[in-house]
């Protein structure tokens, strides 16, 4: 009898345990690109910061556009590497280490299968609003672009890539932080929201007609 106490014990206690959640560390992906947003390595974490804030500087506020910038960089390292081959070959010594430069064709195509992943999304997307009749996703689009054009209006495109650079390096390192807080607050919000989303849904969105191509499938 005690055996079976503690065995159905057991059980009561896996069944009534939540579920384990996916770290945030996990979630990014669990590389060197987790570690420096979660700030686990300080030099990487330092160092894309540190870059950003360069290239932020120099592009908004010292006046340079990418295209002089990048030639300006190239003419130095090509300046660089030719009067240290001269000299090398006048002096004995060894070339400098320079790499082949060429574009690995594993590289193309892992590029070319990211883009078309995201387009056929973008192309999905469009479809299920213009021909789905999905008025949900109709407007957490036209509410995601309201955004996007009204941050635009304020900052300049670099502005924004700066500003989301930031966030990245800050935001998952507190939530991973205060993840339990931040999880409670969340779970209150998306309650409210849910409700009103309901109301909203119950006294307008579900009086709107769907759409023709979705009656002909039913019929």
């Amino acid at each position: 009898m005690g055996d079976d106490d503690s065995d159905r014990q057991s059980v009561g206690e896996q069944v009534s345990s939540p579920p384990r959640r996916k770290s945030v560390h996990q979630a990014l992906g669990g590389s060197i690109i987790a570690d420096a947003l979660l700030w686990k390595r300080w030099t990487a974490g330092a160092f894309l910061l540190v870059t950003a804030t360069a290239f932020w500087f120099l592009f908004e506020w010292a006046g340079y556009s990418p295209l002089s910038l990048v030639a300006n960089v190239l003419l130095l390292l090509i300046l660089i590497l030719f009067f240290w081959a001269k000299s090398a070959s006048l002096l004995n010594r060894p070339l400098p280490p320079l790499p082949n430069l060429e574009v690995s064709e594993d590289f193309v195509e892992r590029a070319a299968d990211v883009a078309r992943l995201w387009i056929n999304r973008i192309l999905k997307v469009a479809h299920d609003i213009s021909l789905g009749g999905d008025v949900r996703l109709f407007l957490q689009v036209i509410f995601g672009l309201w955004l996007i054009s009204y941050f635009g209006s304020l900052f300049s495109f670099l502005s924004l890539v700066y500003i989301g650079i930031l966030i990245s390096l800050t935001v998952p390192a507190l939530y991973d932080k205060y993840q339990d807080h931040v999880d409670d607050k969340l779970s209150k919000t998306h309650e409210v929201l849910s409700s009103h989303y309901r109301k909203i849904d119950d006294n307008i969105l579900s009086k709107i007609p769907r759409s023709i191509n979705k009656e002909k499938k039913i019929q």
